[in-house]
């Protein structure tokens, strides 16, 4: 059988051309390639995009690009897409902007036409202001089109930062991401890896072999586990590739378009007087014993919907989105069944990010309170937890969407300051009447002067002295916190403020 070319002298033949050549960058370097991945469990990184997108949404940017250089033989091997697929569409009617990353084509190394190809969609984003979701895999720069591929990095990066708190950015890392490559991910607001698959390293392994004379695998250096437990980098992890992409749809539902839209509202839910009434007992009576904050927040919000975020990092401060009556906010909450709900260096840069994504963004704040203070210790103190305490009280107070605070239980000494207390910018503060909002706690604060444990526990272990200092709007029964909370972000939706014009603040990074 023969193939014959089309015949270019006519419109039928130029159209069976342009069909020929799209087909071709389907599957750029061959349906073996395609075959493999598939082999592997993983969908190509066309599919995967298909797969995140609306059904017949997907409107493809430079399907038909290829790279430009001719060093090392390589102008003989020119796929098409330059190994990263690009283009528009949208996730629930709402459109976005997508690159995927495909490791098929040159191992995933970055030449200048896959560079060129990311910045173009980034400024396509910027300018029209829809969120960004990124798809990686890739292991660094193509060396053989020399430095330019570092300064598609540069490039890369400086759009990442023009539409960090302007435009949603989620990425998601599926496979090995090494170098350079690895730093664009990191810019992403919600970052999301596919657990056994999915690596992020800056270092080589066969440098770090070389270096430091012990063996290493991505794994090792930058797996999914690694940044969902230890690093922090990672704020979500998913099965699979397609896992992944279906938890990216969940978020984007959560998000707006851009800095100056609202995220968008599900239908009001009818409050539950059941799960209302049943916080009037979820505190224990002995203040030693833990509680899971997320009972609170599940019998709070509509449906008992919780995106939790970073959920194995800095167990002792719970972070995730969910909605009331419709509307997106931000939960920041003390975990007691983690070191009593003691805030650390880990768990006050963990708050103090997702406050500022939620503020980036203009998604109001609720903060459930029930801490006794700063985990003590040489390691905290060494670790650097004034900066990083610094971090979260900056972020709280710069926030200017609308913040509510409920203290449940403890908000001692600093752990009153930085979560969300009225004076650091909370617009209301509510406690339970089970709140305890003192300076130290008994036995400190008995140390300190001449009453004994038990007296300076029924004096100042309670919420009045703070009421009475207008400290807190309200002292409230547990089983009216949900209406409470909805009342108050029906007021904040008109919340305006007035900042001083400056460049910008230096938070102490």
């Amino acid at each position: 059988m023969t193939t014959t070319s089309p015949d270019l002298t006519t419109t039928a033949g130029r159209l069976a051309d342009l069909r020929a050549r799209l087909a071709e960058a389907e599957a750029p370097v061959g349906t073996d390639a395609v075959e493999a991945t598939h082999a592997s469990g993983n969908q190509t990184a066309r599919e995967r995009v298909l797969h995140l997108l609306d059904k017949d949404s997907f409107v493809e940017t430079d399907a038909l690009a290829r790279h430009r250089s001719s060093e090392f033989g390589r102008e003989t091997d020119r796929p098409l897409t330059d190994g990263v697929v690009t283009g528009y569409g949208t996730v629930d009617g709402r459109k976005v902007c997508v690159f995927s990353q495909d490791s098929t084509v040159f191992d995933g190394e970055l030449g200048e036409v896959y560079g060129e190809k990311i910045i173009k969609i980034y400024d396509l984003a910027i300018k029209t202001g829809v969120p960004v979701i990124s798809i990686h895999e890739g292991a660094g720069p193509r060396v053989a089109e020399g430095i330019v591929t570092l300064a598609m990095y540069s490039r890369i990066l400086s759009r990442a930062t023009t539409a960090s708190g302007l435009i949603p950015q989620i990425a998601v890392v599926t496979g090995h991401t090494e170098g350079v490559h690895a730093l664009a991910p990191v810019f992403a607001d919600i970052l999301v890896m596919v657990d056994g698959q999915a690596s992020l390293h800056l270092a080589a392994t066969d440098v770090v072999e070389k270096v430091t004379g012990t063996a290493a695998t991505p794994a090792d250096l930058g797996g999914a586990d690694i940044h969902a437990t230890t690093s922090g980098t990672a704020h979500a992890t998913a099965a699979s590739d397609t896992a992944a992409l279906d938890l990216v749809k969940e978020l984007v539902g959560y998000l707006p378009a851009n800095n100056r839209a609202e995220a968008p509202r599900t239908d009001r839910t009818e409050p539950n007087s059941a799960a209302d009434a049943e916080l009037d007992t979820l505190i224990p009576d002995s203040g030693a014993q833990p509680y899971d904050v997320r009972e609170i927040i599940r019998r709070v919000v509509d449906n008992g919907e919780f995106c939790e975020l970073q959920p194995t990092y800095a167990g002792n401060i719970v972070t995730g989105f969910a909605r009331v009556e419709g509307r997106s906010v931000g939960v920041v909450a003390n975990q007691p069944t983690e070191v009593a709900g003691c805030l650390d260096s880990a768990a006050a840069e963990k708050a103090a990010r997702f406050i500022r994504t939620c503020d980036g963004f203009n998604i109001p704040v609720v903060e459930f309170v029930d801490s006794p203070g700063f985990l003590p210790g040489k390691d905290q103190e060494h670790g650097g937890v004034l900066r990083r305490g610094a971090k979260l009280a900056y972020a709280y107070a710069e926030a200017s969407v609308g913040k509510i605070t409920v203290i449940t239980r403890k908000a001692i000494g600093a752990a009153y300051v930085l979560m969300g207390s009225k004076d650091l910018g909370a617009d209301l503060v509510f406690a339970w009447p089970t709140a305890q909002i003192a300076v130290a706690d008994a036995p400190a604060g008995a140390d300190k002067l001449p009453i004994d444990e038990d007296a300076y526990a029924e004096k100042y272990l309670n919420p009045y002295l703070a009421a009475e200092r207008s400290l807190v709007d309200a002292v409230i029964e547990p089983s009216t916190t949900r209406q409470r909370i909805t009342e108050g972000l029906r007021l904040l939706d008109r919340k305006v403020i007035m900042t001083p014009a400056k460049k910008h603040g230096n938070i102490p990074l």
